[in-house]
């Protein structure tokens, strides 16, 4: 017999998937961009000079897929590459006045909303969250392109 907290469960997986279809449709509308290039922008925006290879890693996103997004800013203009000055096969990234207007005028990312609320609930409830989350994506056979494996976090009772 069906679990009678399948269908509360699928609507709640609808409600999330709505708010970042939404985010995603406004965030094109007023920028052009997706949420993945805004998230390099203000990652590139915190430091100067930085590696695509630390961007990735802050991201938590592969290589390749920061160069691609690098590549598509670049094209915009929102973004500069240029050789380091010691070592030049190290590539940095800057923002350019256009890249620093364009996060200026960019609406708040559901990214960014989630971190904010996230950050406010209690650590073992963040745990229960991020333990729920994972088995979802589990069960749903979710992968991203992710440079590091996922953690592990045991639930409340295990610590």
């Amino acid at each position: 017999m069906e679990s009678m907290l399948v269908a509360p469960a699928l609507r709640e997986i609808r409600r999330i998937l709505r708010s970042a279809e939404e985010g995603e449709r406004k965030l094109a509308q007023l920028s052009g961009l997706t949420s993945s290039q805004v998230l390099v922008l203000e990652e590139v925006n915190t430091g100067t000079d930085v590696t695509p290879s630390e961007v990735a890693g802050a991201l938590q996103l592969s290589q390749a897929s920061i160069t691609n997004i690098a590549d598509r800013l670049e094209d915009l203009g929102l973004l500069s590459r240029r050789r380091g000055e010691r070592d030049k096969r190290q590539v940095r990234l800057t923002l350019t006045e256009q890249g620093k207007q364009m996060l200026t005028d960019a609406p708040e990312l559901l990214q960014n909303r989630l971190s904010t609320g996230f950050a406010s609930l209690a650590s073992w409830e963040q745990a229960m969250m991020l333990t729920a989350l994972g088995r979802v994506a589990d069960l749903l056979d979710g992968d991203i392109d992710v440079a590091t494996p996922r953690l592990i976090v045991p639930s409340p009772r295990m610590a």
